[in-house]
């Protein structure tokens, strides 16, 4: 190894929980469906304002919302702007490995 070389740290796959964020495993979601939300407008072309009257939000929300700052989102809240966009949105469940003390949430969309 070089000794000008950075030391690196891998990730565990959500950024989140690596730094030390309160409940990683919701903010990772939130975070998949705000990108999903965000893509949709994208896509469709859908101004701000045209995206707040879909969804039943302000535009200074859809501008939040669309810039990462969820703070004020719930999983709940942002799942219904997903469908208030014509998105179908499925939750599949399956059995945890026997390995694993806890479930988990995908680090994926």
């Amino acid at each position: 190894m070089d000794n000008n070389s950075i030391p690196v740290t891998p990730g565990s796959g959500n950024v989140f929980a690596d730094l030390g964020v309160a409940q990683p495993e919701e903010e990772l979601a939130k975070a998949q469906l705000a990108s999903h939300i965000r893509e949709t407008i994208k896509r469709r072309r859908l101004s701000q304002a045209r995206a707040a009257a879909l969804t039943g939000l302000d535009q200074p929300k859809i501008s939040a919302l669309i810039n990462g700052r969820l703070s004020g989102f719930s999983s709940d809240r942002l799942l219904r702007c997903l469908t208030a966009l014509g998105q179908d949105v499925d939750i599949v469940v399956r059995i945890g490995a026997r390995t694993q003390p806890r479930g988990r949430l995908p680090d994926r969309a």
